[in-house]
């Protein structure tokens, strides 16, 4: 096969141990053909090929992203951003002008929202001096916590409180009526279910799918704020990711955006179990992995919350959150636990459980030791995402058994965005030692994969990359940065095969699929503060460009 593309004059990082290193890549029919001298890949130029001088340009792997969330970042991009605001002033006058823009809007929905974006926690009774004749909610960037005025509250129906499954709070004030916070899924579901698009977020909020199924016009909507999130993330280097919410209904409007030539990465999509279901809904997961199997959407993998997050400290700990006699509690019972895990794992799927706290990390590494001596070692690359503390004697048990440790170099607190108060908030400092740990657990035998948790995150993987390389040691604890090709490998080849992808993408050798992401620089020698700040010059996913800012490939998109 002749060429149908050609980047050349590139500084090539293959992340392919066998030829680390070229000058150019050809490709066609969606698959790379060859890696090497610019002679020799040159050569293979067919009729009417396009050839891009990169000018000595970082080439990479088009970077895997393994945990976002794409379709509720999607619908979020055209929500109110309150990143970086502080104080009510502030924060009036941005909803303000928001709910000026968008008159007809039935909920005014705000995101990034600092747990400290006021000087005390925040109440409805704040949200009320800001509007109280349309309803208004923030929701904090971990996107587990939402606080809202008691217009929304009333809307909902929930302002004198509602039954909640355990972990899921609508906190309450002394008068029996809801002060305006309301702790995971279940409890702001009602909320967001103003805006009409709560079908989307039924997948990591309840395990289940829209009903009634939602008709043409609707899927065609949705996949407006699904194609709003791919381009975002095309326009980070992006080709592949895999999509922490989710259910059956994403996949169908995937396929469909596939079968329309509109999909521009790879997506793997889990099936959530929660706490409330049965091991026989298991069926319906096994029914995802056998539907969806092909290079551009997939499933085969189930995702579990064992707990929540330190801000709110829902997060689950082995001993009490500092100043207080609570540690958080788990969303599964260990026994009953380790039978999903052995459940899961006997029908040949992989597990991505959501734990931070360090008794949730223990838990769900018992699980997955449980299903280990139940059914025997196999390849099942079973994850543990986030991992924001844990007990050292647990460490070396993540190598010992083959568990991925899922990590966001964004997140530790003074990393990116995040401020530093946190860690002040929710840990011990002689347990500093023991949090957001990335070195130490590749040192001892962890596979790594690294992502953004977009939304929750910039999905920026430069600004990521930055953090990863720049982040200061907490005091204290030891030094958990990696080197710079260790954090690369983390965003290319880790976290593709952290998703099984590696027969498919994550490194660029003949015959896998031609995902390319061309740095605006010379990434091995850029400093690593100034990361960040570079540029993506160019997008290629399966041999199809999906970001080209300056018209390099001579698409211009």
């Amino acid at each position: 096969m002749k060429a149908e593309m050609i980047i050349t004059n590139a500084k090539v990082l293959t992340m392919d141990e066998e030829r680390p290193r070229a000058e150019a890549v050809a490709f066609g029919g969606g698959r790379i053909l060859a890696v090497g001298s610019r002679e020799e890949v040159e050569a293979l130029a067919g009729p009417g090929a396009c050839v891009v001088d990169a000018g000595g340009r970082t080439l990479l792997p088009g970077f895997v992203e393994s945990h976002l969330h794409l379709v509720l970042g999607g619908n979020e991009l055209a929500q109110l951003q309150l990143g970086g605001v502080a104080g009510i002033e502030v924060l009036a006058r941005a909803f303000r002008a928001y709910a000026a823009k968008h008159p007809d809007l039935p909920l005014l929905m705000a995101q990034g929202a600092s747990y400290e974006i006021l000087d005390h926690p925040v109440t409805r009774h704040d949200l009320d001096l800001i509007l109280d004749d349309r309803p208004i909610a923030m929701m904090a960037p971990d996107h587990h916590t939402v606080w809202a005025n008691t217009a929304a509250l009333e809307a909902a129906g929930i302002l004198d409180g509602a039954p909640m499954p355990p972990g899921h709070v609508v906190v309450m004030a002394a008068d029996g009526t809801a002060t305006g916070e309301l702790l995971e899924f279940e409890a702001f579901s009602p909320v967001l279910a103003l805006t009409g698009d709560l079908h989307l977020q039924l997948g990591i909020a309840t395990g289940g799918e829209p009903e009634p199924w939602p008709d043409a016009e609707q899927r065609a909507k949705d996949k407006e704020k699904v194609a709003a999130g791919l381009a975002h993330c095309a326009r980070h280097g992006i080709t592949s990711m895999v999509n922490m919410d989710g259910n059956r209904y994403t996949c169908v409007l995937l396929k469909e955006m596939e079968a329309e030539g509109r999909l521009t990465a790879r997506v793997k999509v889990p099936f959530h179990f929660k706490p409330h279901m049965e091991l026989a809904d298991l069926d319906r997961a096994s029914a995802m992995a056998a539907e969806f199997t092909g290079d551009w959407v997939t499933s085969g993998f189930v995702k579990m919350f064992q707990d929540g997050v330190v801000d709110s400290r829902t997060a689950f700990m082995l001993h009490d959150y500092p100043g207080t006699t609570d540690r958080g509690a788990p969303l599964f019972e260990l026994e009953r636990f380790k039978a999903i895990c052995a459940e899961i794992d006997r029908r040949g799927l992989q597990i991505a459980v959501h734990a931070i706290g360090d008794g949730a990390v223990r838990q769900t590494i018992d699980g997955y030791e449980a299903a280990r001596l139940a059914n025997g070692p196999r390849d099942s690359r079973h994850r543990i995402e986030h991992i924001e503390l844990i007990d050292r004697a647990d460490v070396p048990r993540l190598g010992a058994l083959g568990i991925t440790a899922s990590v966001q170099p964004p997140h530790p607190p003074g990393a990116m965005d995040f401020p530093m108060s946190t860690m002040e908030h929710v840990f011990h400092r002689e347990r500093w030692r023991d949090a957001y740990l990335t070195k130490t657990l590749a040192d001892h035998g962890a596979a790594l994969a690294f992502a953004s948790d977009w939304p929750v995150t910039d999905v920026s993987v430069m600004r990521g990359i930055q953090a990863a390389l720049t982040r200061v040691a907490f005091a204290g604890a030891g030094d958990e940065r990696m080197d710079r090709m260790e954090v690369l490998r983390a965003y290319t080849a880790g976290g593709a095969w952290a998703a099984h992808w590696d027969g498919l993408t994550g490194r660029l050798t003949p015959g896998l699929a031609a995902d390319i992401v061309l740095i605006d620089g010379d990434i091995e020698t850029i400093p690593a503060g100034d990361l960040g700040g570079t540029g993506i010059a160019l997008t290629i996913a399966g041999g199809r460009v999906t970001h080209d800012p300056s018209g390099l490939a001579g698409t211009g998109k």
